[in-house]
Order: structure tokens, then sequence, then C-alpha cells
């Protein structure tokens, strides 16, 4: 911080100082070149003629000018008139020399602590950002900036570190939320399996209660490992993409929506597909995760009788379902890990809370977006907007 200070007031110190010397030069010259002429002028008229005809010591050459040339000066007057002139033109430039030389000492003074001073105020909220940015840690990142200041450079540094702020602050708190979640999950499968175990099995039990015992611990096996696959997914599809090729999004639509076909008929709720041919510039594995966890949210967080319709084309691919109100407060939140719109159910295949966050984190890696909306008279609409391409894009 203060190599910068100093280096910025050498530089405008220096400029100011520079400035200084040019202005003080030209004023120099300027002046040089008419003092002898004017004083020529004003003297001449009042010297007696008689007495300067008896001079014959000869004088130095005045300096000529035009406006010296077209005074009139009567012969007998030229020679004392010069001497004259010469003398106080002398004097003058001199005595012009020196205070030029004593105000320009002030000057430079004057001009560095300046431009310390100005350096100073520029650079203040830069010490502010640095500051700030030094404490930065888990129990203040509440803490702004909020520089007050005019628009310029610095108000919209400050500004955007504020908004960095903010994001980082609401990541961390995602995160936090996000091991809470997570180890409550893990810890529910366990402390099941333990009961079984220790109170289930205990003082020999018949062989029905074991093997009632024995499904109950496979099933919580299974939830256990369709969680951890969950997590898998998640932080796959938040490193990014390590290889893209050309997906036919709507063949995946076709695709995964027959596969659940025999779902939505046991559930008795109704399937309608309208997609359009497009290609995206993906990971076909994450894409089909991405449709395959829409289509079984909206299944599962139904009612029977109810529909739901999918819908691709170029803007991306939308599911709409019927079921329940839902709190448009809520809709935010329901793409973070482990969070739900109604209370807590273990349907199988759910992925724990981690379907809708699966989604969003496949979208954000395939350079979309993903979005939701309560449906007037109940449930849920789910858009992604992903960079599509025309079917003539599409490679066959």
């Amino acid at each position: 911080m203060n190599s910068e200070r100093t280096r910025l007031a050498a530089l405008y110190g220096g400029l100011l100082v520079m400035a200084g010397v040019l202005l003080l030069a030209i004023v120099y010259l300027l002046v040089s070149e008419g003092v002898y002429a004017g004083i020529v002028t004003a003297v001449a008229p009042a010297v007696p003629t008689a007495r300067l005809n008896a001079g014959s010591v000869p004088a130095p050459a005045l300096p000529s000018s035009e406006w010296a040339q077209t005074a009139v000066i009567e012969p007998g007057q030229y020679a004392v008139a010069q001497k004259v002139s010469t003398a106080a033109g002398d004097a003058a430039l001199s005595q012009l020399l020196t205070v030029s030389g004593v105000s320009l000492a002030v000057y430079s003074a004057l001009s560095v602590a300046l431009a310390w001073w100005m350096a100073g105020r520029v650079l203040r909220p830069v010490g502010v950002i640095t500051a700030r940015a030094r404490r930065l840690s888990g129990s203040n990142l509440h803490e702004r900036i909020a520089l007050k200041a005019p628009p310029g450079e610095l108000k919209e540094l400050a500004d955007t570190f504020d908004g960095m702020l903010d994001r980082i602050q609401q990541l961390v708190a995602a995160r936090q939320r996000f091991a809470a979640n997570a180890a409550h999950e893990l810890r529910t499968p366990l402390a099941v399996q333990r009961a079984a175990a220790e109170i289930g099995l205990a003082d020999d039990p018949p062989p029905e209660k074991v093997a009632w015992i024995r499904d109950k611990l496979i099933d919580t096996a299974d939830n256990s490992e369709r969680l951890i696959e969950g997590l898998l997914l998640l932080a796959v599809s938040d490193e990014g993409l390590r290889r893209r090729e050309r997906v036919a999004l709507d063949e995946t639509v076709t695709t995964v929506t027959e596969a659940l076909a025999a779902e939505a008929a046991e559930r008795d709720i109704s399937v309608e597909v309208a997609a359009r041919p497009v290609t995206v510039e993906g990971d076909a594995v994450l894409l089909d995760h991405l449709v395959h966890n829409l289509v079984a949210n909206a299944l599962r967080h139904n009612h029977p009788g109810g529909t739901v319709a999918v819908r691709v084309g170029p803007d991306g691919l939308e599911v709409a379902n019927t079921g329940p109100r839902v709190d448009p407060a809520t809709l935010p939140l329901l793409f973070e890990p482990f969070r739900r719109a109604q209370a807590r159910r273990h349907a199988p295949g759910e992925g724990a809370g981690l379907g809708l966050s699966i989604v969003a984190s496949v979208a954000r890696a395939h350079g979309g977006d993903v979005g939701a909306r309560a449906n007037p008279g109940g449930g849920l609409t789910a858009r992604v907007t992903l960079p599509t391409r025309l079917p003539a894009a599409r490679v066959q």
C-alpha cells in the first residue's frame, strides 16, 4: 500500500514539477524577448537630447524586435537609452530568475505534499478492501465495505467486493446446511440398522422375525447406497464436464419416460411428452440423470389420477406436474441438497432429497440454468435452460 502511494506521489509530484519548470521557461523566454525594447521605448523620451549628443562611449547592442523597430526615438537619445535599457533588462531578468527559482522550489515542495495527500485519498478504499479481506473468516462474512463515494472505478470495485462477499456468504451457508443434512441422512440408516440388530435379534427371535429384520436391513442398505450414489453424482457434476459430446435431448427424454412408465402406471399418473428434436453439447450420463430426476420427482410428488407434462424444445426442458400446492417462498430452496417442499418421505429411489439439487448441478455444468414456479392448481413446473442446437446441427 505504501509503495503504491509512494509511486503515485512521485508520478503526480514529478508531473506537477515538470509543468512548473515548463511554465517558468515559457515566461522567461517571453519576458526576455520584450523587456529591452519596452525599456528603450519608456526611457528614451525622458532623456535630454543635448546630453545625449555629448556622449561618445559606445553602448552594447540592443536586442531588436518588431515592436522596438516601430518605436519613434530621436537619434541623440538612442545611445543613452540603449545603455539604460541593457542594464535595466539584465537586472530585471536576474531578479526574475531569482524569484522564479525560489517560487519553483516552494511549488515543488507543495506539489509533492499535495501528490502524497491525493495518492492517499485515492488509495484509501483499496486499503479498506485489503484490511477487510485480511479479517475475513467464517464468523464475520456478514461485514461489508459499503463505500460511500461518487460513482467511479473505486466505487465499482468496492461494490463488486461486497457482491462477492454476498455470494461467498450464501455459498458457505449452503455448504454448512449440506454438511449438517448429509450427516443426519447418513446417521438415520445407521441408527435403523443398529436398532434392528440390537433389539430385533435379541432373545432368539423366530424365523419370521429374522426374515423381516433381514428385509429391513437390506432396504436400509439400499437407501444408504442410493444416498451415497447421489452424493457422488452431485460431486461429479459440481466438478464440471471433462468431456463433451452431442446428446439428443429429445431421445434421452423419450428413453427416460419409457423407463418410468411402469412407476407412472403404478401411481395412476399419465405422462404426456412433447419432444422436438434438439441436441445438447454435454455428458450423456449426467443429462440422463437430469431428466430422470426431474420426471421421477414429478411422479413421486403427485396424486393418483394426476398428470406429468414433459416438453423439450430449443429453449430447454420443462416438466410440469399436478399435486399438492407448493409455497412459492420455498421454491428457491428446492434445488439445494436435502431440501423438500413437503415432509420427509422415503420413497424408493427418491435419493434422500438430492434429486433436484443434482438437476441444478448438472444444468450448471452444462452452462445452463434451472428454475421452478408453483402451478395455480397445485404442483410444480420445473424448467431447465440448456444451450441447445437445432436439428440441422445434429450429428447422425
